[in-house]
């Protein structure tokens, strides 16, 4: 039974899921999201600190919320991100961890992230076609990024989903090469 009523909006649902971004930097810098040049980041000691993100997490699952999705910029990118997870594995009543990222370092991670509890994972790529991911993304590296989805599969971080950002002129003729391909 939990300690607090449940997380119910104006509409009468009744909310199960938590979406926590533990950065805003990115090692990307996409066309659709981000200046070339970067933002000003948030100074990392005014960044939630894990075990402040797992404390809210625990207070939240008291209030129902059984799913929690890592979010960023590019989560990967804050050290030890599988303490977090771990951390956030262990609340009781947690049954869904999901992260959502652009995979670019996922092959050195998936097997770590699945061992502290991650259980799936939404990557982003927009392009299967190796110069245009680099141009959409400003430098990304397609050949990593497909890497991480056969690291995430290979660890059981599954189902995997693909996000792509479909934008006119540059990337709507990939979407069937992506299917395809996928």
């Amino acid at each position: 039974m939990s300690k607090h009523p449940p997380l119910e909006d104006s509409f009468g649902r009744i909310h199960t899921y938590l979406r926590v971004s533990v950065t805003d930097r990115c090692n990307y810098r996409c066309v659709y999201c981000m200046p070339e040049e970067g933002l000003s980041w948030i100074p990392r000691d005014e960044l939630l600190r894990y075990e402040e993100i797992v404390r809210i997490v625990r207070v939240m699952a008291e209030m129902g919320i059984e799913k929690v999705r890592i979010t960023g910029g590019e989560p990967t990118l804050r050290s030890d991100i599988e303490q977090l997870i771990a951390g956030i594995a262990a609340v009781p009543g947690i049954r869904d961890i999901a992260m959502t990222t652009n995979a670019h370092t996922l092959a050195k991670l998936a097997d770590r992230l699945a061992a502290a509890g991650l259980s799936r994972v939404n990557i982003s790529i927009d392009s299967v076609d190796s110069a245009r991911f680099a141009r959409l993304t400003r430098g990304g590296d397609l050949e990593r990024v497909l890497e991480g989805i056969e690291a995430a599969r290979a660890a059981g971080l599954t189902p995997i989903r693909l996000n792509a950002v479909v934008l006119a002129g540059e990337n709507e003729d990939d979407l069937f090469e992506m299917v395809d391909f996928f």
